[in-house]
């Protein structure tokens, strides 16, 4: 009952606060424009994280026993949001606003957070403070969550996206806590589903609203601190290769930015219209059907995901080289494109 209340408290709240966002960006300049890398024809406000937020901690509050843990989570999360609603209206400069997501992670180090250890298929788990070596576990959750932060915020390029991909990583984490009896986890897993889906309405293509940088960073946020919360504690759900696995797409996809960012010798910071969903658009996809598309392909990815945690390794492994195959596949088609227009044009 406790799981369907909050699940539900979320999506009813994200209903009803998402439209006051909308509001807000309006009044409040938070408007993302067309042209340049986006791919909208029409100004769209961009605050709906803040409905994000709301729906969840206010989920939380009401349905669930706040700890430590929990109170650096809130406190941190909102650090990270108020930082996202200055990019979105303002805008922030990349490596600032990587400055700030650094100092939000580092308020959560007197709350308890830390990876104490790492527990991996085939392998015992490595504790670090039995070799005297705390401080990495502490680096280590810095990373993580700094890593899910820009990951989710990279996701974030066509309408519904963001949300839909991290709806279906809440549903697959949710599972995993639930699985481990991390009822806490569980919990918050589902009150941010419900949050999303409740946003889903407003922006599921075409969008009447975008989340933002105060959604996206706040979500990478959220989903890094409960795993490190509930997670990664223990070895029955492979520890840090569940949620690296169920956010397989968007890990690929920073991946690919990141080094075609270097082999071009621009920032990794830098903006560009290389990722997936760009080429997903540029080979023909519709808006609506590159979302979709790439809704299943993160469900792969979480189906691996559980049928490793299952210890249906085989299987796992034939999902992830199917799936990383057309990822491949995808991100090289514009790329080979390009070459052949550059050589027609060279002669």
């Amino acid at each position: 009952m406790t799981y369907g209340l909050t699940f539900l408290m979320g999506l009813v709240i994200a209903v009803f606060a998402t439209p006051i966002t909308i509001i807000l960006a309006k009044r409040w300049g938070a408007i993302a424009h067309p042209g340049g890398r986006h791919v909208h024809s029409r100004p769209i406000p961009r605050l709906g994280g803040l409905a994000i937020y709301a729906a969840f901690w206010i989920a939380a509050i009401v349905t669930q026993v706040w700890d430590k843990l929990i109170w650096g989570l809130f406190i941190g999360s909102t650090i990270i949001l108020v930082v996202g609603i200055w990019d979105d209206i303002r805008e922030i400069r990349p490596l600032h606003k990587l400055y700030w997501q650094i100092a939000a992670v580092g308020v959560l180090l007197p709350f308890g957070f830390s990876m104490n250890s790492i527990s991996l298929p085939f392998i015992d788990p490595i504790v670090f403070k039995d070799y005297g070596l705390s401080a990495i576990g502490l680096i280590l959750m810095i990373f993580w969550v700094v890593g899910l932060v820009n990951t989710v915020n990279v996701s974030d390029g066509l309408d519904g996206l963001a949300a839909g991909i991290c709806f279906i990583v809440t549903l697959l984490l949710f599972w995993s806590a639930n699985r481990i009896h991390e009822l806490s986890a569980a919990n918050l897993m589902l009150a941010l589903a419900g949050a999303l889906l409740g946003f889903l309405f407003f922006n599921f293509p075409p969008a009447r609203v975008f989340m933002g940088d105060s959604g996206s960073m706040f979500l990478g946020y959220i989903i890094g601190g409960i795993s490190i919360m509930g997670l990664l504690k223990t070895a029955t759900i492979l520890g840090l290769v569940f949620p690296l696995l169920v956010l397989g797409m968007p890990v690929t996809d920073l991946t690919f930015a990141i080094i075609r960012r270097k082999l071009r010798g621009q920032s990794i910071a830098k903006a560009d219209r290389g990722h997936l969903h760009h080429r997903l658009l540029d080979a023909g996809f519709t808006h609506r059907q590159a979302v979709v598309l790439m809704y299943g392909i993160s469900a792969c990815f979480g189906l691996a995901a559980v049928l490793g945690a299952k210890g249906q390794w085989i299987w796992a492994l034939v999902v992830l080289c199917v799936v990383f195959a057309l990822l491949i596949m995808i991100l090289m088609r514009r790329a080979a494109r390009l070459t052949v227009f550059s050589r027609r044009h060279s002669k």
